[in-house]
Formats: structure tokens, sequence, C-alpha cells
């Protein structure tokens, strides 16, 4: 395609060179570039893709992105944009033919969830006789293809492809975790929304938007952009009731409350799973799964929800439902033969660990020992939080380390034991090998009781320093179990 097809519908842009170059293919990194490619050089937070266009040249880049004026002497074709970001995502659209508006695109965004939400969509898409695809923090996935996910929202350029790629190979739907950082980048900018959803917003990403008035402000934007789409929304969320008050167009809520549109009644949680009759406009539904708890029971909700928005039949919606078993990293059951119930949970926030933990309490009246840490070069803030909320709920609790990355697994393990200590409870011990501290906790439980291994969820790796070290919690959890057997 050629540059001036590329560009035809992008405002506020300065064009230096030719128009008629030819462009094959779209990269933000110049390590990523071939001949022939546009070279967005955007900005970031360590590094200025300014600063790699020469590198770009030498991979064979034809033309270049920015929002810096074209250098003297620049003899390939300089596209200056006002919004960078904007300008690549609306590209991007273009280049593979804008696949968005030839998918029904669900979003869902929201603090927690979203991973869950996305799974149970697929599978009932996949019960209503569609294809879907899904792109989402675990995975890229969709008919022929399932990639690990390198982060929750793509960049522009890569959504673009993926969706073209779902769209060539049959799919008929897309479910996408919209995350807040993808929303502020403008990834998805361009991205034709047949639904967007609220599942909850609570403290996240603090070190990134500041606040939790600019972290609700973010999630906004993608329901005032989207503005052909249809809204699902939490009502019981205090943010998701400020979301409807400030949104002009109509959304399906749901809830526990019986004013929202799909609301249980009744409902029971039990440790073999979920029961439910969900009320609706569109009928009654009765829901049954194998996933547990409160927390669950949301998560399915919203995917109900969702589905009646897409306009999908109450039985596929109840089939889809019962048929997703488990997601890897999101209180997922570890089985084992030693009598307890392990699960590993990808929850990294106070508000999450509570959830949890008051679901486990919800279902049992067995003790809960909780393994769990904070990664590092994130909020600090929650440390003292997610410590407080484990000293109050936990039977007890093993601190360990989780990603420190750059910082001291100590210090990070320190600000933990402060919310601990703040309870008065001394019923905790510290193991920073994290391997060491799963097989402690599994060791200390008795036939009935919870452990409870929380912080990486479906991760496979552990960061620390400038290594990523292989570390899946789940089968070092398997590894324990026989340990503790031979032993």
């Amino acid at each position: 395609m050629i540059i001036k097809e590329l560009i035809k519908n992008i405002p506020a842009l300065q064009i230096s060179g030719s128009l008629e170059q030819k462009i094959t293919g779209i990269a933000y990194s110049s390590q990523k570039v071939k001949h022939g490619f546009l070279f967005a050089a955007l900005k970031g937070e360590k590094h200025d893709g300014f600063d790699f266009i020469p590198h770009a040249l030498e991979k064979g880049a034809m033309a270049v992105l920015s929002e810096r004026k074209r250098p003297e002497g620049f003899k390939k074709t300089w596209v200056k944009a006002d919004d960078a970001r904007l300008a690549l995502a609306l590209i991007s659209s273009e280049f593979f033919n804008h696949p968005s508006c030839k998918l029904g695109i669900i979003g869902v965004t929201g603090t927690k969830g979203k991973t869950t939400v996305t799974y149970l969509l697929e599978k009932i898409l996949k019960t209503a006789g569609h294809s879907p695809g899904v792109i989402g923090s675990i995975s890229y996935r969709g008919p022929g293809f399932d990639i690990p996910a390198q982060r929750t929202t793509p960049e522009a350029p890569d959504t673009n492809a993926l969706l073209h790629q779902m769209l060539g190979q049959g799919a008929t739907h897309c479910v996408m975790e919209v995350s807040s950082h993808s929303i502020e980048l403008k990834r998805i900018s361009g991205i034709d929304f047949d639904v967007t959803v609220f599942t909850n917003l609570s403290r996240e990403h603090l070190d990134y938007h500041h606040s939790l008035e600019n972290y609700y402000k973010a999630k906004k934007k993608l329901f005032i952009t989207a503005d052909k789409s249809r809204l699902v929304i939490n009502s019981d969320s205090i943010w998701g009731k400020k979301l409807i008050s400030e949104l002009s167009k109509d959304s399906l809520c749901f809830g526990f409350n019986e004013n929202a549109d799909v609301y249980p009644d009744p409902y029971h949680y039990s440790s073999t799973g979920i029961t439910a009759s969900v009320r609706s406009p569109f009928g009654k539904m009765e829901l049954n799964s194998p996933l547990l708890g409160k927390p669950n029971l949301y998560n399915i909700l919203t995917a109900a929800a969702s589905s009646l928005a897409l306009e999908i039949p109450i039985q596929a919606i109840e089939k889809g439902i019962a048929s997703l078993k488990k997601v890897p990293g999101r209180f997922e059951r570890v089985p084992n033969n030693l009598g307890l119930h392990i699960f590993v949970d990808y929850a990294h926030t106070d508000e999450a660990l509570k959830n949890l933990l008051e679901a486990i309490n919800e279902i049992s009246s067995k003790k809960t020992f909780l393994v769990f840490g904070a990664g590092g070069d994130r909020d600090k803030s929650k440390r003292s939080r997610m410590g407080q909320i484990a000293g109050k709920i936990a039977h007890w609790t093993i601190i360990t380390s989780d990603n420190p990355r750059s910082e001291d697994p100590m210090m990070i393990i320190s600000d933990i034991e402060k919310g601990i200590k703040r309870t008065g409870n001394n019923k905790y011990e510290i193991l920073p090998d994290r391997k060491k501290a799963i097989k402690k906790a599994i060791s200390l439980g008795k036939p009935g009781d919870y452990v409870l291994i929380a912080g990486k969820g479906h991760e496979k790796y552990q960061v620390i320093k400038d290594k990523v070290i292989p570390f899946d919690d789940v089968q070092v959890a398997r590894e324990a179990e026989h340990e503790i057997k031979e032993n």
C-alpha cells in the first residue's frame, strides 16, 4: 500500500517526500524493520525512537513517522504527526484494511476479572456456533494459532495484525482485554468495538496513573471513543455507577443488586463451584460453573451480560459457562493427593487478595495458608495494605519473593511485613526463596485445608535483577507434593 492511501484519513499530518512510496509493513521497533517498512519513531519511557532511525534505515525503512520535524538531509519520506501514537494506530488499521470492522469486537476493561471474562466469553461464543479469537494477558489465540502474550493489549500494529490473521483464518469475533495503559497510549484507537465492558476499578497501576481518579479517566476514554458500542457495566462498583452517570448512552448493567439488569437470585457457593439463577430482561438463566467464589460469580455475570448484549441465546450462555473448567493462574486448582485444596492465583493487589481469601472463607471453615510477595519497581503503596489483608484474614502467611526486578527482595518483604504487624497478628514467617515458601505452606496444611499461592498466576518466570528465571507456581506446587509424599 502506498503512503498516500495509508494516511488519507489521518488528521494533522505534514508529509515530506514521496507520497507514492510503497509500504510493505509497519514497525515501532527498529529491530523489527524490514525492507519497505514504515518506522514509527515513538518516544517511550526509557528510549526515544528518534535515536533509532539510522538503524531502521539500515534495515530498509522507506518512511518514518514522528512528532518531530524532518531532519535536514533526510532523503526518505517523513510523516510528521501532532500525535504519533494516534497516527500509528489509525495507519495500522488502514494498512490491514480495518479488520476490526469485519469482526465482532468485545473489549473488556477493569482492574480485576478481565482474563476470566474473556475465557468465559470465548467458551460462550464457541457454544453459540461462532469462531472467536482472544487477545489477552495470557495468550493471543484464534483459529489455528495460540501464542504467549507479550503484554495484555499489544501495540496498534500488532493488534491489527492479529485481527487480520484471525479474520483470514475464519474468526467471527475477537474478545480483547483492554488495559488502561493501552487506552492512554492509544494502542486501541481505530478499533471498532461492538461491545465494551467495565468489570470494576480498584487501586492498581498508580505508579503509572498517579491517582485512582486518573486511572478511572483512562478507563472511561474507552467508553467515550467506542461511541457505537453497546455498553456493559458493573453497577455494584462505585466507579461503574459514576461511569453510567457520566455517559450519555444506555448500558446493560450487572451486579448483585436487583436494580441491575442482570443479577443472581438465588445463588450458592461451594467447594465444587457456583450455582445461580440469573435474572435478565431477556429471561432467566440457570448457571452452573466449576469456578469458585464470589469474584468468579461476578465474572460469570459479566460474561452473561456481555453475551446478552451480543444477542447470544440463553441456552448457549448456560452451556458455555458450564464448559469452562479453569483459567490458567486464576484461582487455578492444583490437583494433589494430600487432601489439600491448593490454588494458584494472579492476585497482586490488596483488594484482589482480600476477595480471594474471603471467597475461601465463604466455602470452608478450614485453615488457609497464604504464600505471596509483591513485584519490584511497581506501586509500593500496596505492599503494606496486602500485608494487612493477610494478617486479618489468612490463618498463616508466608511472605516470599515475587518478581523483585531491580529491588532488593528483602526490602519488598519488609514493606509487606509492616502491614501484617499493624494487625497485631504474628502468625506469619518470611521465606524469600519462593520455592521453599510454597513447599513449606503445603507441608503445613492438613487434609481439607487451603493453600493459596498468590501474585504470579499464569507467569512461568521470575524477574530478578536483569535475569528472567523459569518459575511456574503450579509446577513448583506439584513438585512439593511429590517431595512431601516421598518423605
